[in-house]
């Protein structure tokens, strides 16, 4: 059983959220109705779990009356029964949404790829990863921006930075973060060799500016000429951006618009998102190290996944998954059935963690 006094918490804080909104004129209207949301759903799941739980105390005080007619008997049996089947399912759901909630998981998100060992092959793969998350996000009915793009000579991706908006978008990306591996013959190998390469993707929560302050006075900001490949300029006017946030030394360039208004725009969008994952990282170390004995930490260094194209398959090592559905996978149609993998467990193992510490 859940203890009552953890419901009881919930219940309160949902009903006193509600008692502000109705009140109004209140400053934190915004974050109130975020948090009102997002506890809607528990409140419905502990009314059911409690009235579930009620009946199935009902109706065993009703079978142990000796006075009780063997009709009314035959019915309360029946329907303990069936709330008895149901009462499982019921509360394990609810404590899956008891769980200690990552805080950002309702972000959307930024995803990082760049090419790692391998060269052009490399290159080529992080393309297919930039169209693998593109893909999959637009199914979700996310919105995408490529925010930066740094190309190959044979048209993969260096570098890309891609934006995906929408409300959870975060919680189902995040554990794309780590090393990801390919196995195939590439285009550039003529004597038909299997090569194995690799590329990186960071996945970062997007921040709402109030999640992110920046003071001006800890930026630098220089302006220059975009220039292409060969130092050819794209453009006459200094349209590129580099930020640098002096505290953290953080830096960010940009020069994909012909805007410098733009381009100051966008490296400020990526800027916060690496700053407010930094601040994640110091404040939720606990909650990392725990990421890190589940389903892995979203360390770029970690191997996470590999993409073997001469046997059609996609393993995750993290959970000891392996699909033969590459195409799929890689076209983003079928990248859900991971990730839906990697949450169930994630889910499994905090339920776990915590059962072991009452």
């Amino acid at each position: 059983m859940i203890p009552e006094a953890k419901l009881e918490r919930v219940l309160d804080r949902f009903h006193a959220i509600e008692a502000q909104l109705m009140a109004g004129h209140t400053s934190e209207s915004a974050t109130l109705s975020r948090e009102h949301a997002q506890l809607a759903p528990v409140v419905n799941a502990i009314t059911a779990y409690k009235a579930t739980r009620d009946a199935i105390t009902q109706n065993r005080q009703l079978l142990d009356d000796p006075a009780l007619d063997a009709d009314l008997k035959t019915l309360a049996n029946e329907e303990l029964q069936d709330f008895n089947q149901r009462f499982p399912e019921l509360e394990r759901d609810l404590r899956l949404l008891l769980l200690p909630r990552d805080s950002a998981d309702n972000s959307s998100a930024i995803i990082e790829i760049r090419a790692g060992t391998g060269g052009e092959e490399a290159s080529l793969f992080g393309g297919d990863l930039l169209k693998m998350y593109t893909r999959f996000a637009q199914l979700q009915g996310w919105k995408t921006e490529l925010l930066s793009l740094s190309e190959s000579d044979l048209g993969g991706v260096k570098e890309a930075v891609l934006s995906v908006e929408g409300e959870g978008a975060y919680a189902r990306l995040k554990f794309e973060s780590g090393v990801h591996r390919v196995q195939r013959v590439p285009v550039t190998e003529a004597s038909g060799r299997i090569h194995t390469s690799a590329a990186t993707v960071a996945v970062l929560p997007e921040p709402e500016d109030v999640d992110v302050s920046v003071d001006d006075k800890d930026l630098r900001i220089d302006v220059y000429r975009a220039s292409g490949a060969g130092g050819q300029h794209v453009n006459k006017t200094e349209s590129a951006v580099r930020i640098t946030h002096i505290p953290s030394g953080i830096v960010v360039a940009m020069q994909e618009e012909k805007s410098q208004h733009k381009n100051r725009a966008k490296a400020m969008k990526i800027l916060k998102a690496r700053l407010f994952e930094a601040e994640r990282e110091r404040t939720e170390r606990a909650r990392a190290e725990e990421r890190k004995g589940l389903v892995g930490s979203g360390d770029r260094s970690e191997r996470i996944r590999t993409y073997n194209f001469p046997q059609g398959r996609v393993s995750d090592h993290r959970i000891n998954l392996t699909l033969y559905k590459l195409d799929r996978i890689l076209a983003g149609d079928d990248l859900g059935e991971i990730i839906d993998a990697l949450v169930t467990e994630d889910q499994a193992n905090r339920l776990a963690a915590e059962a072991d510490a009452v």
